[in-house]
């Protein structure tokens, strides 16, 4: 191939998410190389990083529990279950702060890559465990020490201009999205072509290659180090004195609680609207589906809309039909209708979480943004604990119908919370 067809599929590979510079020290093309604006760069390598990493994690998590069945688990298996679930949430709600208080001192890129070999490390490893208190250990330490789509969100938002940040967060997002959908039916074909570990060993291998583009072509510019390295304590009593920021870790719990509540419980709804208990879990599947592509097709129409009008509203506009949308799945009494919806519902409901993002970026000062993302991992981590167990709590004391009310008068609620948030966001608080 001659060298200027190189540089027209060159062209071609990026154009589709931005043009394309030549140097603009020199103000000419050097050799005929075509340059690429480094955020955009940076946007295009952490969204195919993000989207492998989330894909690997669904490839695997799903599948927990058989694969208990596979190492010998055949008693107490709900419980195993269960902690190798809530176990790296726990151990992430922990360690998050920590890993952001290293981002703000060494970059976030190193602590992009540190979390990948982590991620690598411990899918290969499972790939070969043999009793579920080694699973267990493994899920621990994924929690303690993994944050590689955390730290690629927190890069993105700081290495983005002003103006781009709400499109660049909300690509991020449906990054996410989309390696939630192919995650489960890549590990899926994967076990049953092979095995449950071969899907674990692949999660691992995806991951290795996703952290090798970051080392390649992710680049942090205009990083400024914090002056001196602060515990997680200082680090929470810096947040306090931001109301802003402790406004949005709270939305970002309570949302997270809210819409964690009817995971465990979705499948026995669609079993009510006259699913067969065989077919509950495809058709679960299905469903969550539908709402993940929605968020691919319109949240960067959101972000595109937050650069113009601000997060907040973005935010609220969010919460409020994601409630209302919410509530108004009770109404439909068949599967088709029910997921109309959901695909209607997860348009609106995929503004939130970039928007919380966007928030956490202009609530905050650079020095002390890796902590503040930290901080709103913790967040999210402790509400996506605690909501299935109050879900499946609530369902069982009442009845399924029960979540879904209680699920869309919370977002409503946290809307509430969230027109409490100042127009423009407070400066922020800088390392100390």
């Amino acid at each position: 191939m001659s060298r200027p067809e190189w540089l027209v599929l060159y062209y071609h590979l990026f154009e589709c998410y931005g043009k394309v510079t030549s140097d603009s020290a020199s103000g000419r093309a050097q050799e005929g190389v075509v340059f690429v604006e480094v955020w955009k760069r940076n946007l295009f390598v952490l969204w195919i990083g993000s989207f492998i990493t989330s894909a690997s994690y669904s490839m695997v998590v799903p599948f927990l529990p058989l694969f208990l069945l596979q190492i010998g688990v055949h008693s107490h298996t709900e419980l195993w279950s269960g902690l190798l679930f809530s176990s790296a949430f726990f151990a992430g709600a922990l360690s998050s702060p920590y890993w952001g208080s290293l981002a703000d001192r060494y970059g976030r890129k190193p602590m992009i890559i540190r979390a990948g070999f982590v991620l690598f490390f411990v899918y290969i490893l499972t790939a070969f465990v043999t009793n579920p208190y080694e699973l267990l250990a493994l899920r621990l330490t994924q929690g303690l020490l993994s944050g590689f789509i955390p730290g690629a969100i927190a890069l993105v938002g700081t290495n983005t201009p002003e103006t781009k940040v709400g499109y660049a967060l909300s690509m991020m997002s449906t990054a996410t999205a989309t390696g939630n959908i192919m995650g489960p039916l890549l590990g899926g074909l994967i076990s049953r072509l092979a095995s449950h570990r071969a899907a674990f060993a692949s999660a691992g291998v995806l991951v290795f290659l996703a952290t090798i583009l970051v080392i390649l072509w992710v680049k942090e510019q205009n990083f400024v180090p914090a002056k001196t390295r602060s515990s997680i304590a200082d680090s929470l009593r810096a947040a306090f004195h931001n109301r802003t920021l402790i406004t949005v870790l709270s939305l970002t719990m309570f949302t997270s609680f809210s819409i964690m509540t009817i995971e465990p419980v979705l499948p026995l709804y669609i079993v009510d609207l006259g699913g067969s208990v065989e077919d509950a879990s495809l058709l679960a599947g299905l469903v969550f589906s539908l709402s993940g592509i929605s968020s691919i097709i319109f949240a960067p129409r959101w972000g595109k809309l937050a650069d113009r009008i601000g997060f907040q509203k973005v935010l609220m506009a969010g919460l409020l039909f994601g409630g209302l949308g919410t509530l108004a799945q009770l109404l439909f009494h068949e599967i088709w209708g029910f997921s109309i919806l959901r695909f209607v519902y997860g348009a609106f409901f995929c503004a939130v979480f970039p928007a919380l993002n966007g928030l956490v970026v202009r609530s905050t000062a650079e020095d002390f943004r890796g902590r503040a993302f930290g901080l709103n991992q913790t967040a999210n981590q402790i509400g996506g604990m605690l909501g299935p167990l109050a879900g499946g709590a609530l369902s069982g004391v009442f009845s399924v119908h029960s979540i879904f009310w209680v699920t869309g008068v919370l977002l409503l609620l946290t809307m509430g919370l969230g027109y409490r948030l100042k127009p423009k966001a407070e400066t922020g608080v800088r390392a100390g």
